[in-house]
């Protein structure tokens, strides 16, 4: 029995001995007799109190000993026979310490064993969780066909009891849930989500232009009939609601089986072509991962109009990641209708009209095309007589010339100001407009957008995955060459405005001329007629040509790049080790396309500031708009840049091999 037990039975004498003793000694005095008959009383009671105590504290030891061992064996028994599956093994080795029945059958294993290790037992077993604090294991366990979520703790060894805690052995224990009926019914219901789906037929206008009524419904049956096989082989349905839009209804696991070919159907459609050769092609929207059916629809909705927007041909799915992208590989078809801009003309005028002030405001690092179309917006502001200022650093722009030129006009003096001179304060009424570019990271000052209470957008480029949301106004054509080519088109279709001055002209030219390369690439009929009606408006094309002119300084670093090129599968890819000016990049990916034998070009720089930049150029079959968006880019099919923070050339080339690798690689494939 422990000392503590004894202590806890062992009556208490002293009080008792002490009141004898004194009784004893004031009898002494004067019967001594009676004091020593007291004294031997004393004795014996004290003996038999001793012998009654230990007989006691024996029966109760017994006692004890008995509950403990009851306690104890139903406890083993509870555990041994308990139905959840309980493993103690050693942290550092898997040694298994014990487990009970339940453990032991679901692992397979007849009876108990001790010698097993539990990595063995279960090799994807790891209890690294444990270490790292971890009540449950990340993942689920399969063990014999049947899932398990595992639990767990850790607790110090008790043998080694003269260690301090912290150094004794260190055990797992673990608890087995079976949770494979409930992840089952979780896989099933993720797989039978519905998912709605928007179909268009992108240039069904185009393709029935001309043809006679007969040939007419000849395509559009052409063209169902294939979307009804694609969609029977996954038992979908779908359903045509307007002219050129169908509603397509899936299931979640369909959508997964679609996504390793690309959505196929996108380029089978291209097989069905008009007697004048136009090939019909068409977006896809899908909207996944929703609450209810009619979010999964809007979502489809705002997907199909992305893909749209991205120049067609491709399919975009919306779920509650974000934005997938699939195809749109091919060219854009300028698909334009002048009704469009004559809408979008008068509706921006409208909002300026609506506006106490204007702020114009373009992508970082401006080039010509964007502050050319910051300036087209200004004279449309100028003439409804609202103050208009053009947000841009003219610190770090490609398009100085361009600011000096049009800033010797008395009219755009003060017109262009920095993002540090803006107001703390914005008026709520005050409109901003944003072109050449719809990613609002990529604005030069993108808190601007939150400031104002109307955004509108007016760009070229294809939508990316983030993109300005619910603007006043949003006109986006991926068709066109270049954000001035739109604002030149608002202008012409705006009569009731007077003539623009000849500075905005030229700013306008300008921008079409640098995004064209000289009318060489992304060329449309409407690109000729917006630069025909600038020319009438009074554009010197002389003028044009001095704004692009290059002092020598950078038709040197220029020529520096160009001799660092190297050809990788008919990409010109050149990786200069010294921080470059974007503009001499620029040009050099430019000239680099004059190389016989390329398709495409890729200038990959260090910016100065710890990251990288590249600008790609493209005049054959490559997409370097794809290439970039793999590295956090974008652009169009035929120029596109990316911008790469805190990291180096080294590393950024790499990557750029890979994203060259994985574009031409899954090209290859669908050949």
């Amino acid at each position: 029995m422990n000392k503590a037990l004894r202590r806890l039975t062992k009556p208490d004498w002293l009080p008792y001995l002490l009141l004898a003793a004194f009784a004893g000694a004031a009898l002494y005095v004067r019967y001594y007799w009676v004091a020593a008959a007291a004294a031997g009383t004393t004795v014996l009671l004290l003996i038999v109190s001793l012998i009654s105590w230990r007989r006691r504290t024996k029966r109760l030891a017994g006692f004890m000993e008995s509950a403990l061992y009851d306690t104890e064996s139903a406890k083993s028994s509870t555990l041994m026979s308990f139905p959840l599956p309980i493993a103690i093994f050693a942290l550092e080795d898997s040694r298994i310490i014990w487990g009970n029945t339940a453990f032991f059958d679901m692992c397979g294993e007849a009876g108990t064993r001790l010698d097993a290790n539990l990595a063995q037992l279960v090799p994807q077993f790891s209890g690294k969780w444990l270490l790292e604090g971890k009540s449950s294991y990340p993942a689920l366990l399969e063990v014999n066909g049947r899932k398990y979520r595992l639990h767990g703790s850790i607790v110090h060894s008790e043998q080694d009891t003269e260690l301090p805690p912290e150094n004794r052995p260190i055990m797992g224990i673990t608890y087995w849930v079976d949770v494979t009926d409930y992840d089952n019914i979780r896989i099933a219901f993720e797989d039978t989500r519905p998912v709605a789906g928007v179909i268009v037929i992108d240039n069904l206008d185009e393709l029935v232009k001309n043809v006679p009524e007969r040939v007419k419904n000849d395509l559009r049956d052409a063209v169902e009939e294939k979307l009804g096989q694609w969609c029977g082989a996954f038992q979908g349905i779908i359903r045509r609601y307007d002219r050129d839009r169908y509603l397509l209804l899936l299931e979640h696991q369909a959508m997964e089986r679609l996504k390793p070919g690309k959505f196929s159907i996108v380029e089978e459609i291209h097989s069905v072509v008009n007697p004048f050769g136009i090939a019909a092609t068409i977006s896809i929207g899908l909207g996944a991962d929703c609450e209810t059916l009619g979010d999964a629809l809007q979502a489809a909705d705002n997907a199909a109009e992305l893909a749209l927007s991205r120049g067609g041909d491709q399919t975009v799915i919306k779920n509650r990641m974000g934005f997938e992208f699939y195809g749109g590989r091919g060219g854009e078809v300028e698909t334009r209708a002048k009704v469009r801009s004559r809408v979008m003309a008068n509706a921006l005028a409208e909002l300026i009209r609506e506006s106490s002030r204007l702020y114009v405001m373009g992508h970082r690092f401006g080039d010509m095309d964007s502050l050319g179309a910051a300036a087209g917006v200004c004279a449309i502001a100028r003439q409804l007589g609202v103050r208009c200022e053009i947000v841009a650093d003219l610190q770090h722009t490609a398009a100085l010339p361009l600011a000096d030129h049009i800033r010797g006009e008395e009219a755009y003096r003060d017109v262009i100001i920095a993002p540090s001179e803006l107001p703390v304060h914005i008026d709520p009424s005050a409109l901003l407009v944003v072109v050449d570019t719809n990613r609002p990271e990529q604005l030069e000052v993108p808190a601007l957008l939150d400031s104002c209470g109307r955004v509108a957008v007016i760009d070229h480029h294809r939508v990316a995955a983030t993109y300005i949301q619910d603007p006043a106004l949003s006109f986006i054509e991926p068709y066109a060459s270049s954000a001035c080519e739109l604002v030149a088109g608002m202008l012409q279709d705006l009569p009731e405005l007077g003539a623009i001055l000849p500075c905005e002209a030229e700013a306008l030219m300008a921008g079409i001329v640098l995004d064209t390369k000289n009318f060489t690439l992304r060329t449309g009929e409407r690109t000729f007629d917006a630069a025909s009606w600038l020319r009438r408006s009074g554009a010197d094309t002389s003028k044009v040509k001095r704004l692009f002119q290059a002092d020598l300084a950078h038709m040197v670093a220029k020529y520096r790049i160009l001799e660092q090129v190297e050809i990788y599968r008919q990409i010109a890819v050149a990786a200069p080790k010294e921080a470059q000016d974007r503009v001499v990049a620029a040009m050099a990916a430019d000239d680099m396309l004059n190389i016989m034998g390329v398709a495409a070009s890729i200038v990959l720089a260090p910016d100065g500031r710890g990251g990288c930049f590249a600008s790609a150029r493209s005049i054959g079959n490559i997409n370097v708009q794809l290439i970039m968006e793999a590295l956090g880019g974008g652009g169009n099919r035929n120029a596109a840049a990316m911008q790469m923070p805190g990291v180096d050339t080294e590393e950024a080339l790499k990557k750029l091999y890979a994203a060259i690798d994985d574009y031409l690689n899954d090209e290859n494939a669908k050949r």
